[in-house]
Parts: structure tokens; sequence; C-alpha cells
């Protein structure tokens, strides 16, 4: 099998312009996606459809660049999930599963990835079905969404270098108490590399470390040139998780080796090798679900794949999800995509009082030689904050 890149281009980070470009480029396609898949989020919608649209979409907006680089790799880097109320994550369903559809106040979350020549943006978003700003969502989904938001943008303040993966995870808990929410347990955020994910890194975020992982997981400092994705979970329930009852389709390659002995498994395997790289593909993919399902056995038990099983919350509460790429740079950071939750949907009778998150809310995270536009995100999600705490003053 030949390799994917040689070790030379294997070192270059975000200081090569071309690094930059991609990474930007699939930051700016994903959420180009992912506004789209938002548009078909409504009542009634079936999510298989869903995700193929999704799927489709990044393949037909990836298509349109590097047109004359022949072997330059680029598409989906996550397939599109759709994962509603208590699943969590990594619903993304075959052909020949049953059909889900989405119902009014279903609490919706879109996963989905983009990738340029092995530089990807993953991203995450979550949509309460039905919801308008005269008739906004309320109760326990709209604690965790906007307790999920708030994580989310006080991770983009704190996802520089110099800081620690500590802070982070130490603010979001923070922010998930002030909504009476909790992070799911053992959730992990990563750098990320060319081609590589969570699976290849030390150097993670974890959300509500179980005992094993504050053993395990190394407290880092970020540092200039670092990719990283982060992935914000939050549910109304005590944050423990369990497999859901459901087709598990998402998979990606690992770098075991092994003889495959079925000649169903070996030409399967191939096939993964040549059309998915080392990104996360789904079942969903193959045009002979039958014979894809025949040689996915055999490379799952000797661990040449890995599994992205299915998750929702042990107690059956609504989860919201919140992700998105972050590039760490000199002069701060640049998140390339994410940031489209339109908070006058949801309506919470809780709200920030901790001056410590307020203060830390209402930085810019506009880089030292930025404009005005960031200036003015970073003043609306310290407004969102103080008018939260204001509201529930009253």
């Amino acid at each position: 099998m030949t390799e994917l890149y040689d070790s030379e281009e294997e070192e270059l980070t975000i200081e090569n312009d071309a690094v930059l470009t991609k990474y930007k480029t699939a930051g700016e396609i994903s959420n180009l996606v992912l506004s789209a898949v938002i548009n078909e989020i409504v009542v009634g919608a079936s999510v298989i459809e869903i995700c193929s649209f999704g799927d489709k979409l990044i393949l037909d907006e990836t298509a349109k660049h590097y047109k004359k680089d022949k072997n330059l790799k680029k598409g989906i880097a996550f397939p599109t999930c759709i994962s509603i109320n208590e699943v969590a994550c990594h619903f993304s369903p075959l052909r020949s599963d049953p059909v889900v559809h989405i119902k009014e106040n279903d609490l919706v979350k879109i996963e989905l990835g983009v990738h340029i020549d092995g530089y990807a943006a993953v991203v995450g978003h979550t949509v309460s079905v039905g919801a308008t700003p005269d008739s906004p969502t309320t109760g326990p989904n709209a604690d965790v969404v906007l307790a999920a938001h708030h994580c989310a943008e006080a991770a983009l303040r704190l996802i520089k270098a110099g800081n620690t993966n500590d802070q982070v995870t130490d603010m979001i808990k923070k922010i998930a108490d002030e909504y009476k929410c909790t992070p799911i347990e053992g959730m992990l955020s990563y750098q990320m590399k060319r081609y590589q994910t969570e699976a290849d890194t030390d150097k993670q975020i974890v959300l509500n470390p179980t005992e094993a992982q504050k053993k395990e997981t190394k407290n880092i400092e970020f540092a200039v040139h670092e990719v990283y994705a982060m992935d914000v979970f939050i549910t109304s329930g005590g944050g423990k998780t369990k497999e859901y009852d459901a087709t598990t389709t998402v998979h990606r390659r690992t770098d075991e080796i092994y003889q495959l002995k079925m000649k169903a498994s070996r030409a399967f395997y191939s096939e993964v090798c040549n059309r998915f790289t080392l990104m996360p593909f789904t079942l969903r993919a193959f045009e002979e679900e039958t014979k894809a399902r025949m040689g996915l056995k055999e490379c799952v038990t000797h661990e040449l794949l890995q599994q992205y099983p299915v998750q929702q919350d042990a107690d059956g509460k609504s989860v919201a999800q919140f992700k998105f790429t972050i590039l760490v740079v000199p002069n701060g950071n640049i998140r390339i995509n994410g940031g489209l939750l339109d908070t006058s949907l949801y309506k919470s009778e809780h709200s920030i009082q901790d001056k410590e998150i307020i203060d830390l809310l209402a930085q810019s995270t506009n880089r030292k030689a930025g404009g005005k536009k960031k200036k003015k995100k970073a003043k609306s999600a310290a407004e969102e904050a103080k008018n939260e705490a204001a509201a529930d003053a009253i």
C-alpha cells in the first residue's frame, strides 16, 4: 500500500501558507455544508436523506477546488451524522435501517467533516426543531444548548499558545454547572495533523474525565501552529453514556496490519484504503451494502478498522453539541468553522452569574491584526451572558 505523503511533507504545519489555505478552504466548505444541512432539519424530513445530502454536498463542493492536482485527495473527513435528543453522536443510518423522521421539538445534532489533502475541518451544531424568536425553546433543551454554546465560546478564548488543556476542562465544568447541566463524561477534543485525528495524539482535552482518564491524560500546553478539534457535549442528565441500539456505520482505518483471509474482506478493505485514506467513513458510501457488511466483520475483528458506535445519554436526557476547528497562531487563534447558533431561539431559566466566566466571554476573539467584525462577535458573546444574567435577576 502506497504512503499518503512522504516524511518531509508530514512535518508541515499551518506556518506553511499552502497548508493554512487548505485548512481554511476545508473550514469554509464545512460551514457551507453545515448551513445547508441546517436548512434540511424540518419536521418530517428523513435522517438518512439528510445524511446522504450532506455527504454528497461535501463531495460536490470539494470537487470544485484544486482541480489541477489529480493526485490530491479531498472530500469527507467525517460523514454526516444526525443524532436526535438523547442520542449523542455517530448516528448515520444505512438504506436498510428503519427510517427515522425529524419531529417537532426534537433536539438535533449535526456533525460532519471536510478535508483537503488530508487537512481536516470538523464541525458540529445543534438545532431545536420549530424554535423561533417569538416562540423560543425553553426548559432542559434550552439549558443544554446555551450551556454547550457558551462552553464552546469559552474554549475558543482559552485555546491559545501558553494555556493548558486543564484550563479548558475546568471552565467547561463551571459553565455547565451554571446551567445545572453536565458535560458528557470522557468526550475528547484533540490536536489534529494531516490525516491524523484523536486516536493519533496525546494532546487532548477531556470533558468530564473519568478516574482512569484523570490518571492517563497528560497536562499539555497549547503551542503555536497547532490545530485542534474542539468538541463540546452537554446533557441535562448525569453525564454517563451507553451504546444506542442502532447499527454502527461509521468506521476509520487504523495502523494495524493483518492478512485478511476472506476475498470479500480483502476487496472491501482495498476499497476503504483507496477511497477514504485514513478518514472516517460510513458504510452507506458503498453501493453494495451486503457485500460491505460481509467484508467489514473480519476487518473489525482484527482491528484493521476502528468503530464509532452510536452513543446515547444513559439517563435518556437530551444532549447538545457544538464542535469547531481552531488554528493556534502567534497572535491568538483562528476558528475556521462553526459559530452559527442564533441564541434568540433559546430561553433558559438559568444564566451565567460567575464573574470569571462573564469576563472570559467578554474577551475579544479578534487577533491583534484583525478587524471590527470579530470584535463585534466577542461583544455579542459577552452581551449574551450579561443579558441572561440580567433576565434571571428579574
